[in-house]
């Protein structure tokens, strides 16, 4: 069941979600939390339970008709995300996570210590811990506002990296990264680029078919889709340059005792059997996203941004890290709350004696939390099932929950 109606409502209907009908302390659940993962609606849950119910069989190499129907249900999903994303088919590797991807990239192009890798300090440990353990990572700085030090970023590219690792949105601060100009100056210094789409594609897909990067990696769990499927997606001469870095079933064509054929691209990098109940709820929850339409999705998030925002300035009692309320932002707030220095204590109370379920933490990104908040954050995060009222009523109770502690 889908909705769109009025600019501060709920894009999906909060019915297709069998989760938001939960009570908690006789409260209606209200979950922001999405940044960390989104639910499911009925029809992802449903494409998961008839997989197993109705097949169960493994994929590809076997010529019965359960295994046939399973492989092109999964390869019918892979068409799927290619065109959501504005791919080619075979440019989609299906991995489990966009950890797993970021991984798989910075260990597949044979780093070596003195290569120059830049990240930036808005990156999730996922796209920092990966370079720094394989090159001489050096971490772009952010502004105040959190968007990217512009001035210094094209100052390092002077310096010949051979990898640009690129954030498209933090889970953090929820600041849009300017892609297409940093893609650009990337390119234009030789480097390969790599992006961390994991927060910005549930929003936003032009990323691959406009900004022109080499590699893209997001993941399912975090656009409605199931946990254990993720994307790496990249160019065609990017991919085949990159080397598979796990090998076994499914990645070769033949192997005798001297020596192995190793498989075309994507294959290659689809080790062992793959999470297919996953992928297939994967593609029910594209089809979802599509009904929902790609504009639409955009402006949503925009609304709820623009709310959480406003929320945050009514008060004396949070500061916000890092967007500036006219910039370029995702549904995505974490705050400070000057006084309160044990931000799990105020997460636990907004989730069992308000039924506002949001997060407390360093959100996987350490550095970046800790150079601008000093310590710990309480993060509030939107999509496509949250409204206005949603917002509103989650900072009344957090009002209240700073009142009693």
């Amino acid at each position: 069941m889908l909705t769109r109606t009025g600019s501060g409502a709920a894009l999906a209907s909060p019915a297709s979600f069998d989760v938001l009908a939960r009570t908690v302390a006789g409260r209606r659940l209200i979950y922001l939390d999405s940044a960390a993962t989104t639910l499911r609606p009925r029809p992802v849950v449903d494409a998961v339970c008839r997989y197993y119910t109705t097949n169960g069989a493994n994929i590809h190499r076997g010529k019965h008709l359960l295994s046939e129907e399973a492989s092109d249900q999964y390869e019918r999903v892979r068409i799927q995300t290619a065109e959501f994303v504005g791919a080619r088919s075979e440019e989609i590797v299906f991995v489990r996570n966009t950890t797993e991807a970021l991984n798989m990239v910075a260990a597949g192009l044979d780093l070596n210590a003195d290569d120059l890798v830049l990240g930036s300090l808005d990156a999730h440990h996922s796209n920092l811990l990966p370079w720094r353990v394989r090159s001489r990572l050096r971490l772009i700085p952010v502004r105040p506002d959190g968007g990217l030090d512009l001035a210094e970023f094209e100052r390092a590219l002077a310096e010949g990296p051979r990898v640009v690792a690129l954030t498209a949105c933090s889970n953090v601060t929820g600041v849009y990264s300017p892609l297409d100009g940093l893609i650009r100056l990337a390119k234009q210094a030789g480097a390969i680029v790599v992006v961390d789409a994991a927060q910005s594609l549930p929003h936003r897909r032009e990323i691959f078919r406009a900004a022109g990067a080499d590699f893209v990696a997001f993941s399912g769990h975090k656009m409605c889709g199931p946990t254990g499927v993720g994307v790496l997606c990249g160019r065609m001469s990017a991919l085949e340059r990159l080397r598979p870095v796990m090998l076994g079933g499914g990645t070769v064509d033949w192997v005798d005792t001297q020596g192995h054929r190793i498989r075309k691209v994507p294959h290659r990098f689809e080790y062992g059997t793959p999470d297919i109940a996953a992928v297939i709820g994967f593609g029910a929850a594209l089809s979802y996203l599509d009904e929902l339409g790609e504009r639409e999705i955009r402006e949503h998030d925009t609304v709820l941004a623009n709310a959480l925002l406003a929320e945050c300035a009514r008060r004396d009692t949070v500061r916000v890290i890092g967007p500036a309320p006219d910039g370029d932002h995702a549904g995505v707030v974490s705050m400070e709350l000057p006084g309160f220095a044990r931000l799990d204590e105020v997460a636990r109370a907004l989730s069992d004696s308000f039924g506002v379920m949001c997060r407390s933490g360093h959100m996987c990104a350490q550095p970046l939390v800790d150079g601008l908040a000093g310590g710990q954050v309480l993060r509030m995060s939107t999509y496509i099932y949250n409204s206005v009222t949603d917002v509103e009523e989650a900072f009344h109770c957090l009002d209240k929950v700073l009142e009693a502690l």
